[in-house]
């Protein structure tokens, strides 16, 4: 593969972020993001989406596992996932640079309707929900098409969802394309996961009953357990308690660190159960990361 021309889409992104950060854009679902330091761990639930890198690279983990993307790659999920990241290649003068675009079931089935799906062999693919590929020359020239757009928020409201379509269509005929299909085939793995993730993510506060789980995933506990891991990389019980432990992260803010109210908040029982564990996942008991995170929203 010749190495793709990636000055218009950087130029693009970079003069639309204008500080370091995560930006909602005029285009719903499109976000871009610039770091002009090496930065890290950044915590969050990673939804499904698509992420082009045109600049610096970044990686991240989930459940023990590594992923590490850069210029020319892009990063496809499939199912929320909580994930930590880390910016590695950033500068003043060459800054961290992506766009990050989520999309819904709905339009992905919106898609393979109208393309008549890819019929893949369900048996046969791996379950994987997030995987980094090679960009390509549509898929870059269709991104580059839907950023230019920000430039002309009059015709966003026709041209974007024409465009954000050609993006699904494209990640769905490529190599991973299965992994976003196979979340809306009812007989799929990725398809019962999914339910299982979205049971845990609506009642993460509440004691996990691997038997509920397990019914609405329609599956056998130990089968729950294995597809479970192949998909999300962890276990249901590992996926609460970063789902309990990210949200009580962004609660400590908002509740000026009181940390009783936020653990019970987030289905502990136990104060000191909980601070031990978060002190394990962020390397800070809960109010020494709390005065860690003011300060540093203060210099950001």
């Amino acid at each position: 593969m010749s190495e793709l021309d990636l000055s218009e889409l950087t130029t693009l992104i970079e003069r639309h972020t204008h500080k370091d950060g995560t930006f909602e854009s005029a285009i719903p679902s499109l976000y871009l993001a610039r770091r002009s330091q090496p930065v890290g761990p950044l915590y969050g639930i990673r939804k499904p989406a698509i992420c082009i890198v045109t600049q610096g690279d970044k990686d991240i983990s989930f459940g023990g596992e590594n992923l590490h993307y850069g210029p020319g790659d892009y990063l496809i999920s499939s199912v929320d996932l909580p994930i930590t990241g880390h910016v590695k290649n950033a500068s003043q003068d060459k800054p961290f640079l992506c766009l990050n675009l989520e999309f819904t079931p709905q339009q992905i089935l919106e898609v393979l309707g109208s393309a008549g799906g890819r019929q893949s062999n369900i048996e046969s693919q791996h379950n994987r929900g997030i995987f980094v590929d090679n960009l390509e020359s549509p898929l870059l020239d269709v991104a580059i098409r839907l950023v230019r757009l920000l430039d002309t928020p009059e015709h966003i409201p026709v041209l974007a969802p024409l465009a954000i379509k050609e993006i699904i269509y494209r990640l769905l005929q490529g190599a991973h394309g299965h992994i976003l299909e196979q979340t809306l085939l009812k007989s799929s793995v990725s398809y019962k996961i999914n339910d299982a993730v979205s049971f845990i993510m609506e009642h993460y506060m509440e004691p996990l009953k691997i038997e509920e789980v397990a019914e609405v995933a329609n599956m056998g506990i130990s089968t729950l357990h294995r597809y479970f891991k192949e998909v999300t990389g962890m276990s249901p019980l590992q996926y609460q308690k970063q789902i309990r432990l990210q949200e009580a992260r962004n609660l400590l803010i908002l509740k000026s660190g009181n940390v009783t109210e936020v653990a019970l908040k987030v289905g502990y029982e136990s104060t000191s159960q909980f601070s031990r564990e978060y002190s394990r996942m962020f390397g800070r008991s809960p109010k020494e990361d709390i005065k860690y995170l003011k300060q540093t929203s203060k210099t950001a």
